[in-house]
């Protein structure tokens, strides 16, 4: 019965993935590339903006500001104020939405079929023309300090501030993107329109829509949301940044019954031909829940915590193999050597096939899932175009799991599984380390 349930959900899911609706690749009258999928079947459309750069690009003294910026656009633009903005994309039933990360700047749009003129005009009034106003200003000012106060009483966030400094040093990626209290303090309009002129230009979007339009609806659409922005900023990208981690434990004293501890070292990029053999060791090791290596060892046969993971933290510039747990103050340093244990193992002897089966099994059949809707697709859109992914990924992605080998997962294991040069941060006051 089992095995016959297991066969009709690999059939589903082989289905699911067959279904895929065709990415239409387009490129608007000027110059945007945009992927479509189209899927007339509900009056709706998803409509996903990528604005390559994000806050990896803004100038370090005034760190923050393209947060500052970002979270001006919803408060108010042309002859609206924040409220009236609200109003108006409430009477359209739109949803807006706009982000902020190292890389990438992001606007996601939802709306009904029948309010798409208005719907666009008000999302290109935000865009095009946000007013900046001095209250709304000081009102994100004390969201932006509100929140790097919270962050210095977080373990979680200690250790990675102090993590990233130590991967990424002089690098955008070694500070937070949230800025500290100095430069959220020095940001002034000035700033934040500089930041808006530099983020925010058409020679960096990329578009991705999924919904009831056409191809020829889109390309109009999308120019006419974007052609009032600047074609070109001035801006320097940032370098990639190799391993600089240094081995060893660091402990940041914080007054708490039980420690925080990242730990990691160099990664493997996106674009790297070994990137899927290091996705299913990693899925093996740490990425898999309670079936994973690291919850075997560590939680459940040893009890030294509830939970604790590991992830392929893969950016445009640097690239790491991370994890993190928490663990009593006197379990500390059991926790790390066990970790260091598990690293070893699966660099000296990888990983067996039931293993690496069990891994691919559960890879290939979770990813169907995450296509169920037009947001969730048109983001993927927007992010495969980001990673530089050909279309035809979706199709091909979950037979390129399938084709790693053992033969392929024992060379990368040794290749990516360095326990010499693991670097913990600890916060907390762990027994036996200073």
């Amino acid at each position: 019965m089992i095995r016959t349930f297991a066969t009709i959900l690999m059939t589903f899911v082989a289905s699911l993935v067959q279904a895929m609706p065709d990415i239409k690749i387009l490129k608007t009258p000027a110059g945007t590339p945009a992927w479509l999928v189209e899927d007339h079947n509900i009056p709706f459309v998803a409509l996903e903006l990528r604005f390559i750069g994000g806050t990896a690009i803004e100038p370090m003294e005034k760190r923050g500001v393209t947060q500052f910026m970002i979270g001006l656009l919803e408060e108010g633009s042309g002859d609206m104020d924040a409220q009236a903005f609200s109003i108006a994309k409430d009477d359209l039933a739109a949803s807006f939405s706009y982000g902020s990360y190292a890389d990438v700047l992001t606007v996601s749009a939802k709306f009904l079929t029948e309010n798409q003129d208005q719907a666009i005009e008000l999302l290109r009034q935000s865009l095009v023309d946000p007013r900046f106003d001095a209250d709304a200003i000081e009102r994100v000012r004390a969201q932006i300090e509100s929140g790097i106060k919270s962050q210095a009483k977080d373990p979680s966030d200690i250790a990675s501030a102090a993590f990233n400094a130590e991967a990424y040093p002089n690098h955008p990626y070694g500070s937070d993107d949230l800025g500290i209290l100095e430069t959220i303090a020095s940001v002034t309009a000035a700033d934040i329109r500089q930041a808006h002129t530099t983020g925010l230009t058409r020679n960096r979007v990329l578009v991705a829509a999924v919904g009831d339009i056409t191809a020829d609806e889109l390309v109009v659409l999308v120019d006419r949301l974007l052609q009032d922005l600047p074609v070109a900023g001035d801006i320097e990208m940032p370098t990639y940044v190799a391993d600089t981690l240094s081995a060893g434990v660091k402990v940041i004293d914080f007054p708490t019954p039980q420690s925080t501890i990242l730990f990691g070292h160099a990664g493997i990029p996106r674009k790297d031909d070994d990137f899927f053999a290091a996705y299913l060791l990693n899925h093996i090791l740490g990425g898999s829940g309670f079936e994973s290596r690291l919850m075997s060892e560590v939680r459940e046969e040893r009890g030294l915590t509830y939970g604790i993971g590991s992830f392929l933290a893969s950016r445009q510039y640097g690239d790491l193999l991370m994890g993190q747990v928490a663990t009593a103050n006197d379990t500390v340093v059991e926790t790390i050597d066990v970790i260091t244990e598990e690293w070893r193992k699966i660099e000296d002897q990888g990983v067996t096939q039931a293993e690496l089966d069990a891994a691919k099994k559960y890879l290939t059949g979770a990813y169907p899932l995450r296509f169920d809707g037009n947001g969730p697709i048109a983001n993927i859109l927007a992010g495969m175009q980001f990673q530089g992914l050909s279309p035809d990924y979706i199709q091909t992605r979950n037979d390129r799991v399938n084709a790693v080998t053992m033969e392929d997962i024992q060379r990368v294991a040794q290749r990516l599984f360095q326990p010499e040069k693991l670097r913990f941060i600890v916060v907390g006051q762990p027994e036996g380390l200073e």
